[in-house]
């Protein structure tokens, strides 16, 4: 795996704000290679993560993937992803997009509170991570680790 920081997207859906929050959530407390191996396979279990598609899984999808070796099987990261995607869905309904969900906070420090309040399983890191590859504004890695990484 290549050192030094992730690739930036451009979002172009809902879809890809998703799947790079989802990807967050299953790194927690998880190596990144271990998430980057299985990733395929859980793109291919969450239906690429089509929000609308992944917002309506019920217990009995996530008890099938707690089952799927493809995917990393913790319950409460797999309900975590459900319920986000409906998070996600809600929050572009009151903000008319996510961008702008994302840019209605002022500073990144009230972002990654709103974020944190808002979301699953999305801790300081993987807030940081989400805001960066989706192009969002960050401060300074170092200036991240200083203030964040206690």
């Amino acid at each position: 795996m290549p050192i030094g920081p992730p690739k930036k997207i451009t979002p172009r859906s809902l879809d890809d704000y998703l799947e790079v929050m989802s990807k967050a959530v299953f790194q927690s407390g998880m190596s990144w290679k271990v998430v980057e191996t299985k990733w395929p396979g859980t793109r291919e279990a969450f239906h690429d993560f089509d929000v609308s598609t992944v917002a309506n899984l019920h217990e009995k999808d996530i008890e099938d993937l707690t089952k799927d070796k493809r995917v990393i099987r913790n319950v409460r990261k797999l309900n975590a992803v459900v319920g986000n995607a409906r998070r996600m869905l809600e929050l572009e309904e009151q903000y008319g997009s996510f961008q702008e969900y994302l840019r209605a906070h002022g500073d990144f420090d009230s972002t990654l509170k709103a974020i944190r309040k808002d979301f699953k399983f999305m801790g300081p890191f993987g807030i940081y991570y989400f805001l960066y590859v989706v192009g969002e504004d960050v401060i300074s890695h170092d200036e991240f680790e200083r203030i964040y990484r206690k």
